[in-house]
């Protein structure tokens, strides 16, 4: 399988799925720890991580598959979100708990 059909599986087959560097419980960028603390805020406690660090063509494969640049990459439902910067701010917002809420219900 090559990374683009791995990432596709794993966004679709998981509610919330995190791509970023390092894991939940040891971050290695300020970027991906930031988007760990959001999402415990939000009361999402278990969601599906990658460490890209440990895969080099998924931490390529992610940036090709939403078109997005920089990890932390946070998906939703198999939808792309945002980045760190996007995702802070909808969490001040109340929009990302929202969102999350719903994917709670859906």
């Amino acid at each position: 399988m090559d990374a683009q059909s791995t990432i596709k599986q794993q966004v679709t087959s998981h509610p919330v799925a995190l791509y970023m560097k390092g894991t939940p419980q040891f971050p290695q960028c300020g970027f991906s720890a930031t988007v760990v603390q959001i999402l415990y805020a939000c009361g999402v406690k278990d969601f599906f991580s990658v460490n890209v660090l440990e895969e080099p063509e998924i931490r390529q494969g992610i940036k090709e598959f939403a078109n997005w640049p920089t990890i932390p990459q946070l998906y939703v439902n198999g939808e792309f979100v945002g980045g760190s910067d996007i995702l802070r701010e909808m969490y001040q917002s109340g929009e990302l708990q929202k969102l999350l809420a719903a994917k709670q219900t859906a």
